[in-house]
């Protein structure tokens, strides 16, 4: 398994832990986030699963526009995440907003592998 691969993998794994925990424990997060709404967690757990079986899809192929669309959403993703943070939208709790920069972080971290990945398997 080369870096890119190893990269996708470990995105996918992220990404479908985080979106079933966000659809089993949705009502426990709502109240972490300090929120009432629980529906946004379980379309952004959705969404996520959807995102996870994409970049499945895409281990074994490896096709360069494919996985640097995987790499746009991850940074959207993280934009997405420093938004929130910073314009404070929905009233999130402290707890909401360390878990929201944890996660943009460990996400950037996955864009930076994926794309040094794919500029290694470019070469």
């Amino acid at each position: 398994m080369n870096s890119l691969q190893k990269a996708l993998v470990t995105n996918a794994i992220f990404s479908t832990t985080s979106a079933l925990i966000m659809l089993i424990f949705s009502t426990a997060i709502t109240n972490l986030f300090g929120l009432e709404e629980r529906l946004p967690f379980l379309v952004i757990g959705a969404g996520l699963l959807f995102f996870a079986g994409t970049i499945l899809f895409e281990v074994k192929r490896q096709r360069t526009k494919a996985v640097y669309w995987i790499i746009i959403q991850d940074v959207l993703w993280v934009l997405g995440s420093v938004v929130l943070l910073l314009l404070q939208p929905f009233g999130i709790s402290m707890m909401g907003n360390v878990l929201i920069a944890t996660v943009a972080l460990i996400v950037l971290i996955f864009a930076i592998w994926q794309y040094l990945g794919v500029q290694k398997l470019q070469k």
